[in-house]
């Protein structure tokens, strides 16, 4: 049975069970192995990737059918069950709940093309408008506290869908990753009365030397403490600690500077296997005063994460990272990148 359990040392909380023994050592075997003859991903193999949630597509055309530009179905692998309630609940010293959430994955063009830089600015910004619209649906169901879009990017291989596509999860409890950022943004503004996303912008405008790329809205950096070669954050210039809260003109200007920090990523490391991460505020519903206390504070965010190194013991043993090259060197050679 799948169950969602806390940590008692780290307060986060881990999906455990979502494959029996069997499935397990089966998965194990057959990692890297299964070659993948037709793209379920593709025009006419609707029926194949699975339900549709939603879509942007021709008027007329019905569901689980062509006629689609990016289309959004439930995850085959999904380890969150949306049928289920939190039943949140002790085992002794111990909680857990139940694994309620949902998982989706967005199929971003109908193109079968692998990377989301791939694609036009036009088609780019209607991703992301999807992205803000499955979130604030999925706001409304009060059971969810938190949804997490994530894109996982993979060397092409013939045994990985390499068809542009993203992911979506809608948790019961804010990660502790999220409640780690709002926490020592609420620390900051406490102290200094200034949002410290805020603060961080104004220095690298300052400094110009580890920003990537920027527009009226947006602004793209490898951070001063770089985790990874080449890490880079792309932050709303406007003080805004909610995605959902973006308006069409400032997607469309998202959408440029995502697809060109992606583009210069590629360019410069070959292609790289990569994740990215949308870090917003929890749903806020107006509840107990939440907006009051997180609107000035945090700063809604993209983190864009090349997998250049493995990491090693001294990352697990520590949690912290050894990055070999200096933010600067990584921002320069970016900037200097030929899109």
């Amino acid at each position: 049975m799948t169950e969602i359990r806390k940590d008692p040392f780290t307060e986060q909380w881990i999906i455990i069970g979502t494959e029996d023994e069997q499935e397990f050592f089966t998965s194990l075997a057959s990692q890297e192995k299964t070659e993948w003859k037709v793209c379920p991903f593709c025009p006419g193999n609707e029926k194949v990737s699975g339900r549709e949630i939603y879509a942007l597509r021709t008027p007329g055309t019905p569901a689980d059918s062509p006629g689609w530009e990016v289309r959004v179905i439930v995850s085959k692998q999904a380890a969150l069950q949306i049928e289920t309630d939190p039943d949140r609940r002790p085992e002794g010293m111990y909680d857990l709940m139940n694994n309620v959430g949902a998982h989706e994955v967005i199929v971003e063009t109908p193109d079968h093309v692998k990377n989301l830089s791939n694609l036009s600015v036009d088609q780019v910004t209607k991703v992301i408008s999807v992205y803000q619209s499955r979130m604030r649906d999925l706001e409304g169901d009060r059971r969810f506290k938190y949804s997490l879009v994530f894109k996982n990017q993979r060397k092409a291989s013939k045994y990985r869908l390499t068809h542009a596509h993203s992911q979506l999860v809608a948790l019961p409890i804010t990660p502790k990753s999220i409640k780690d950022e709002l926490k020592y943004s609420r620390e900051y503004y406490s102290f200094k009365e200034r949002c410290l996303y805020c603060d961080v912008i104004n220095q690298e405008l300052k400094d110009t030397k580890r920003i990537v790329e920027e527009n009226d809205f947006y602004l793209a950096l490898t951070p001063f403490a770089s985790r990874f070669p080449f890490e880079v954050w792309i932050m709303p210039k406007k003080h805004n600690c909610d995605f959902l809260r973006e308006s069409p003109e400032s997607l469309n200007n998202l959408a440029k500077i995502l697809k060109g920090s992606l583009l210069r990523i590629e360019k410069a490391l070959d292609d790289p296997p990569l994740n990215f991460m949308i870090h917003s505020a929890p749903y806020l519903r107006e509840r107990e005063g939440y907006w009051a206390t997180i609107k000035d504070d945090y700063h809604w965010h993209i983190e864009i994460t090349p997998q250049v190194f493995e990491s090693t013991g001294f990352e697990f043993g520590t949690g912290s990272h050894i990055e070999p090259l200096l933010p600067e060197v990584a921002a320069q050679i970016l900037r200097e990148v030929k899109l």
